[in-house]
């Protein structure tokens, strides 16, 4: 059995590919709207993987699939591009960034696990690094904008909570591809609504659809998914902060984007509360309950 420092490592190559989303879509996809990605990224890549494993869900599965669907793609992506829209991208990601504290309050709530200070303070430590990292000194707040990036981490923090809750009688390939193609046509007429003619794709088009559905979604969730059924669901939530540090980074080696020394200090701050969570985890010396 994998040791659970292997599945740590693997399970972080999920955000570190999430963090590519961005450069991605902005250099290979402009002119599509987020929704239309995200769609996009979600339903051919679950069609895929169901065409593989030739498996449908089963009775309760049916309802559980478009929950945990609609809770970790359609609700959260739709939601994250109503904060993305109207707050500065630093905003946004900071806000999304408390999603492992959420997690903390909801696996206490639904998995009965315990509240440890030092996964708290690793989480507070997780935001301010990732506040660091991407904010301005002339961004500004949005009411909506914040409110739609609350619920958004919400939203995935549930769909990792009950995804841990809910392990299913199949291979972690057929609960992928159920939760991936039921994603995709939860957001199927919004994206036609949004963007009801994206236009015919081009090669760089399809290059970067290609990336993101098979890599960033279908390899990526695989990935993360195996990661929550095998770790604490808090320790899971806080890899994804490694993605607005690898998209910074990328930023950085491909775009020549300036990077300060005050990033460099939420880099290593983020890197930091990774770490200090995986104590309070192992440590039981540091709960409340």
């Amino acid at each position: 059995m994998r040791s659970p420092v292997a599945t740590l490592s693997m399970t972080a190559i999920a955000p570190v590919i999430w963090g590519s989303t961005y450069i991605v879509t902005t250099e290979l996809l402009p002119g599509y709207s987020p929704i239309m990605v995200a769609m996009l990224r979600a339903l051919p890549a679950g069609v895929l993987l169901l065409l593989i494993v030739r498996e449908l869900p089963r009775g309760i599965w049916w309802r559980r699939s478009f929950i945990l669907g609609a809770l970790n793609f359609s609700i959260f992506w739709s939601l994250l591009f109503v904060s993305a829209y109207r707050l500065p991208g630093g905003v946004a990601a900071t806000v999304l960034a408390v999603q492992p504290l959420i997690v903390i309050f909801l696996a206490a709530l639904i998995l009965g696990n315990r509240i440890r200070v030092l996964s708290i303070i690793a989480a507070i430590i997780g935001v301010l690094g990732v506040a660091l990292l991407v904010l301005t000194a002339h961004a500004k707040l949005d009411t909506l904008g914040v409110v739609a990036g609350l619920a958004g981490a919400c939203s995935m923090g549930l769909g990792t909570v009950l995804t841990r809750k809910w392990q299913p009688p199949t291979s972690l390939l057929a609960f992928t591809a159920w939760q991936l193609t039921a994603g995709g046509l939860l957001l199927l007429p919004l994206a036609l609504l949004v963007d009801a003619s994206p236009g015919t794709p081009t090669i760089t088009h399809l290059l970067g659809l290609l990336w993101l559905g098979l890599i960033g979604a279908a390899l990526a969730y695989i990935v993360w998914f195996k990661g929550v059924t095998q770790l604490d669901p808090a320790v899971v939530s806080s890899l994804g902060l490694l993605s607005p540090v690898t998209a910074v980074l990328l930023g950085w080696m491909i775009l020549q984007q300036t990077l300060t020394s005050l990033q460099i200090l939420g880099a290593a701050l983020v890197l930091g509360s990774i770490w200090l969570g995986q104590r309070g985890v192992r440590n039981p010396s540091y709960s409340d309950g």
